[in-house]
């Protein structure tokens, strides 16, 4: 779908320079001088690198979709996780850096959410929240206050977290994955 380069906003994906890119920081701009221009900071899909570059509103940019496909986590095989797609039950194997920091997270048969364009995976969305629990935490201390006084504590992947004092080890606690930070005690 082709739009004009005044109508990019944030979070658009384009086809630019032979590559996909997210809008990440958009700036209309309109000088004294000279016709008004859209300031687009973008991000590469595929490698991340990140670009500057102007639009004027006479421009136009092919704005692209992508395919959500739901998809269960199986996996892991050397350092290729393993999904299958809920719908047609095809694998697909990914590298485990393509999934970046989130990869601790998954847990076998997750359901995410996997981005594609052309049958080409671009991103894998996990859930917000997981519910973990914890291998390892220092004891509560007699007289601490529970207001803003956090203490380390390890989760059942391995991942390092802050969690408050009344929290014990063997205790499920809901996770963000985006961060890894704690919300609240799992029910």
């Amino acid at each position: 779908m082709k739009i004009n380069g005044n109508e990019i906003r944030i979070g658009n994906i384009i086809q630019h320079q032979n590559g996909l890119w997210i809008a990440v920081k958009t700036n209309a701009v309109k000088p004294g001088k000279g016709g008004a221009f859209n300031q687009v900071e973008l991000k590469n899909l595929i490698d991340g690198r990140k670009l500057n570059e102007r639009f004027r509103s006479s421009e136009t940019v092919e704005r692209v979709r992508l395919d959500q496909k739901p998809h269960s986590y199986l996996y892991a095989e050397g350092d290729m996780l393993v999904f299958m797609n809920s719908e047609n039950y095809e694998q697909i194997n990914l590298a485990t850096e393509f999934v970046g920091d989130k990869a601790a997270f998954l847990t076998d048969g997750m359901e995410v959410m996997l981005e594609m364009h052309e049958e080409r995976p671009i991103s894998v969305t996990l859930p917000e929240q997981i519910a973990l629990e914890i291998q390892e935490t220092e004891p509560v201390v007699k007289g601490q206050t529970a207001a803003n006084s956090y203490k380390p504590a390890i989760l059942e992947n391995g991942v390092r977290t802050a969690v408050p004092p009344f929290i014990k080890v063997g205790e499920r606690v809901i996770i963000m994955t985006e961060d890894g930070s704690y919300v609240k005690r799992a029910d």
